[in-house]
């Protein structure tokens, strides 16, 4: 993504996993153009103004709240992370907003229900709230177990919490590049936080119950595709869609 918030081992990790595949730049920068798009749907064409972007990582170009302000400068934003280096650079997502509308949380996916009760002092839950989920469902269960029923127990608490007139946006790998997840099993040896891909259908199953929209449940870069998606490869593990809770 050419940022600069990393160690010399996240380099020599990094080379690593593009010399068995090469294709990771571009799942880097196909998933944050989805969410640059994903955001500009839900806040100009859904008059979203309340968002809970779960597992944001390091910040990047073109954050949650950056693309929804620029749309409605009241946009509300809360963050939730708890990794220490993410919480350590927070004031850098925080600079040149509006007071007040945006926020961060120290909290754990695992935990949804503590996520929900310290965001509802911020987010009004009677009002439509976007929930995003992005590239962090794969550090949650493991979807080789029992289908995956833990990650959806998860998911489906956020969906609980949801009023109607919200939104479920998520983007998880896909385990449909064979490099890919040869590349992804060489890093979860590595000892590091593992990252578990997903079939498409189980990725599919974590929409149960709500309204996806068009074009549905797809390859990201292919979701609703602008001039900078238009540009990646077509062959990219990472699916994605936006659904409504009615």
């Amino acid at each position: 993504m050419g940022g600069k918030d990393y160690y010399a081992v996240d380099q020599e990790a990094g080379d690593q996993y593009l010399a068995v595949y090469p294709g990771i730049g571009d799942i880097a920068r196909a998933s944050r153009f989805f969410i640059s798009r994903v955001v500009r749907h839900l806040a100009g064409d859904v008059g979203i103004r309340q968002f809970l972007d779960i597992g944001p990582g390091l910040p990047s170009g073109e954050n949650t709240h950056e693309v929804a302000q620029r749309i409605a400068p009241d946009c509300l934003v809360v963050y939730v992370d708890n990794d220490p280096l993410v919480l350590a650079h927070a004031q850098a997502l925080l600079t040149g907003t509006l007071p007040g509308t945006t926020d961060y949380i120290n909290a754990d996916l695992n935990q949804p229900a503590e996520i929900i009760r310290i965001a509802a002092e911020k987010l009004d839950f009677s009002q439509p709230v976007a929930i995003m989920l992005m590239n962090v469902l794969g550090h949650v269960g493991n979807p080789a177990e029992r289908d995956d029923q833990y990650t959806r127990a998860v998911v489906q608490e956020l969906k609980e919490a949801l009023p109607a007139g919200g939104y479920l946006a998520i983007n998880d790998g896909a385990d449909t590049v064979h490099a890919n997840n040869e590349a992804i099993r060489f890093y979860n040896e590595t000892g590091a936080a593992p990252y578990r891909l997903r079939s498409i259908d189980q990725i599919v199953r974590l929409f149960d119950g709500f309204e996806v929209v068009a074009p549905g449940i797809v390859p990201v870069q292919t979701w609703r595709p602008d001039r900078q998606s238009a540009e990646l490869t077509s062959d990219i593990p990472a699916w994605g869609g936006v659904a409504l809770k009615r």
